[in-house]
């Protein structure tokens, strides 16, 4: 399938525009890859939707299937080196019809491995599209983590445990090393990266204990043991990791950070390693920087309504400051790069300060603070205004001297993106002012101030309604009836009102939840808001606005989000708590 034909007909249907659609097709030729992984890694276009166009164009049925129908007989006909190399995934075998998903079913090699595998068996080839999160889930299946880890522990001998843990042997990539004895311990770390991104982990937490090594997933936010191993196995396989993220092995006594990146399912994953000496031993937290799950659209993070015109409308304006608050782990940084990535076009130049960068994006020039050298974000933004920029993001505003100089560059027509540590969206105005900018500066400069939670989402494979309790509904109809109307309207919610629950399913592995979903409430700059802000109104006053404003607020948003089924009801209630 030709990248510009499928380009044309997602224009066409709405899901790109004009220049997001030529800026996509160069980036495709450039890299040598088709645009569909593009849109897929960075979540451009859901991928149903996607799905659903290329099957317009190809002519060929669309299908999707749940992971646990594919038995251990499917998938001794289709051996894994076919499932992985040609991105096939197989579905049913009746009588003699061989059932076969396909993420490119228009690929002639494709075509012909299995044709192959049919004839072997002498059955019939019917073919459908799949998606392509089909066919990882499929993949994962055919290497199961906790056996791998296992049969890498078994062909361990005893003798080179001992070895191993008495410090005399070290895992090195060096010439000289026996690759027998490190043969399964480079297996274990590989397969704990590759199934961390199976898993859409977070983070990865290789933690030893006093007689275990514990390794634990962080998986929608919470932490999730999935192996145990010997303790004697702990050294080794920090030591491989140090190798890996090029950090000093025999340094043990103070904390070390490092990264390094690896192609797995045909896309680049980045990995940011830091060390953390403890009584027993270093622990090593690994970020796990996956475009397909960090980079999202704006639709995709939770902006939903009235909230997504004001979000698209605030960046769309010449210069300004749109300033994202939240917690530590709220999700502000993806909230960032998802506006980065609509901002980033051909004409405009957009220059990153982070600290450190998470996601590599073409078309940017980003550039990652070392406070340690006196390289920080007060210094970056002074070099940055000289780089010519349009569009300029500061991963956060920590002190008095960077929040002054994003001030300054808003004025001087520039949109400056950044984060800031506040409860919610009317915070911002005062802690800016508690951070000596000038009042009289702000009215100018201020575009949007953004709050945001994260909140797990709800599994739609297994969600289904649950009964309103009368307090509960009490607390919904007391919320909705302070929001306006209109806004309703356009959530698609109205009485009787619903709520919903996930028990779990084979889809979210029986956890009932997948992923994670952002409530926002966004506070704009008005001449109202201006006036309070020249009167020296408090934090209250600024709320007062926000009512007048009609904003919707954090929990209103939540609220509306379990009205529809996204996240649970009673969780929306608990983060929402205290605002």
């Amino acid at each position: 399938m030709e990248n510009k034909v499928l380009i044309d007909k997602l224009i066409a249907a709405g899901f790109l525009t004009q220049d997001n659609g030529q800026k996509l097709l160069q980036e495709a030729s450039f890299a040598k890859r088709p645009v569909e992984d593009l849109i897929y890694e960075r979540r451009i276009v859901p991928e149903q939707s996607l799905t659903e166009t290329k099957s317009q164009i190809l002519n060929i049925p669309y299908k999707n299937a749940d992971v646990s129908s594919i038995g251990d007989n499917l998938m001794k006909i289709v051996p894994e080196t076919t499932v992985r190399n040609f991105r096939v995934v197989p579905m049913e075998l009746k009588d003699d019809l061989l059932i076969v998903g396909m993420v490119n079913p228009d690929d002639p090699r494709a075509q012909e491995a299995l044709k192959f595998l049919a004839r072997q068996i002498k059955a019939n080839l019917g073919i459908y599209l799949i998606p392509m999160s089909l066919w990882e889930a499929v993949l994962r299946k055919y290497s199961p983590y906790r056996s791998e880890v296992e049969e890498a522990v078994k062909s361990i001998s005893s003798t080179s445990i001992k070895k191993m843990s008495s410090g005399q042997q070290i895992v090195q990539l060096e010439a000289g090393q026996s690759a027998g004895e490190d043969a399964p311990i480079i297996r274990i770390v590989a397969s704990t990266l590759k199934e961390a991104v199976y898993q859409r982990s977070s983070d990865i937490h290789i933690e030893p204990q006093r007689n275990r090594l514990r390794i634990r997933f962080r998986l929608d936010g919470e932490l999730q043991e999935v192996a145990s191993m010997p303790i004697e196995l702990y050294q080794p396989i920090v030591s491989r990791i140090k190798v890996l993220s090029n950090l000093k092995i025999d340094e043990t006594r103070i904390p070390q950070d490092g990264r390094f990146r690896t192609m797995l399912l045909g896309r680049d994953i980045d990995f940011r390693v830091a060390t953390f000496p403890t009584p027993v031993g270093e622990k090593v937290a690994i970020r796990v920087l996956d475009p397909t799950v960090g980079l999202k659209g704006l639709e995709e993070l939770g902006l939903l309504g009235r909230n997504l015109t004001i979000i698209k409308d605030g960046i769309q304006k010449p210069f300004g400051m749109i300033l994202i608050t939240g917690p530590t782990g709220s999700g502000k940084s993806t909230t960032l790069y998802a506006l980065m990535q609509v901002l980033n076009k051909e004409d405009v130049n957009i220059v990153s300060l982070e600290d450190p960068v998470e996601y590599y994006m073409d078309g940017l020039n980003q550039s990652q603070v070392h406070p340690e050298i006196g390289y920080d974000f007060a210094s970056g933004l002074r070099q940055i205004l000289r780089q010519d920029p349009d569009i300029i993001m500061v991963g956060e505003i920590r002190d008095n001297e960077t929040a002054a100089l994003a001030v300054h560059a808003a004025l001087t027509g520039h949109i400056v993106l950044s984060t800031l540590h506040t409860n919610n969206a009317a915070g911002v105005v005062p802690r800016l002012i508690d951070m000596k900018v000038d009042e009289f500066l702000l009215p100018a400069s201020l575009n949007l101030m953004v709050g945001q939670r994260l909140v797990p989402r709800l599994c739609q494979q297994c969600k289904k309604e649950k009964e309103l309790t009368p307090e509960l509904r009490k607390i919904v109809e007391g919320v909705v009836a302070e929001m306006n109307p209109s806004d309703l309207k356009d959530f698609g919610v109205s009485s009787p009102y619903k709520i919903y629950e996930s028990p779990g399913c084979s889809a979210c592995n029986g956890k009932g939840v997948s992923g994670r979903v952002a409530m926002f409430e966004i506070l704009r700059m008005t001449s109202e808001l201006a006036e309070v802000i020249d009167q020296k109104g408090t934090e209250g006053d600024i709320v007062k606005e926000a009512v007048r404003q009609k904003m919707i607020t954090l929990r209103q948003d939540g609220v509306v989000k379990a009205l529809k089924g996204l996240v649970s009801l009673e969780v929306v209630l608990r983060e929402t708590e205290e605002l």
